[in-house]
């Protein structure tokens, strides 16, 4: 199954917010991304269906394999395309604003093709 943008939104934001070292629920997902708490809870009930996340009794939101492979994929793409619009003089905000929309629609050979080129020419991801 294709996941829509909205749903690798969701799979990278569990992943950046379980990166802080706590325990990641619904609530914290709806307020790091804006949205509202029914919203966030229809997605984490198709995207544990879907097998990218599970939920446990305490209702504490884990990535599984699947989900933190895209998650990863998502993340990093947003990092070397904000480091480098940022290294292009863009303002750090504008550079991860666009980062997040280019992020869930650039091909896979686009993508490796500007971070061998970021690599090359110094301006690794972070």
């Amino acid at each position: 199954m294709q996941l829509q943008e909205s749903g690798e939104m969701y799979l990278e934001a569990i992943l950046v917010l379980s990166q802080r070292g706590k325990p990641v629920r619904s609530i914290d997902v709806s307020e790091y991304l804006g949205y509202t708490k029914p919203s966030v809870s229809r997605a984490m009930s198709l995207l544990r269906g879907d097998g990218y996340v599970e939920m446990d009794r305490n209702n504490y939101l884990t990535l599984t394999d699947k989900g933190s492979e895209v998650a990863e994929r998502i993340y990093e793409r947003h990092r070397v395309l904000t480091k480098l619009f940022s290294d292009l003089g863009v303002s750090g905000e504008t550079a991860a604003e666009d980062a997040c929309r280019i992020e869930h629609v650039i091909s896979e050979e686009t993508f490796r093709a500007i971070k061998r080129h970021s690599e090359q020419y110094g301006t690794k991801s972070s």
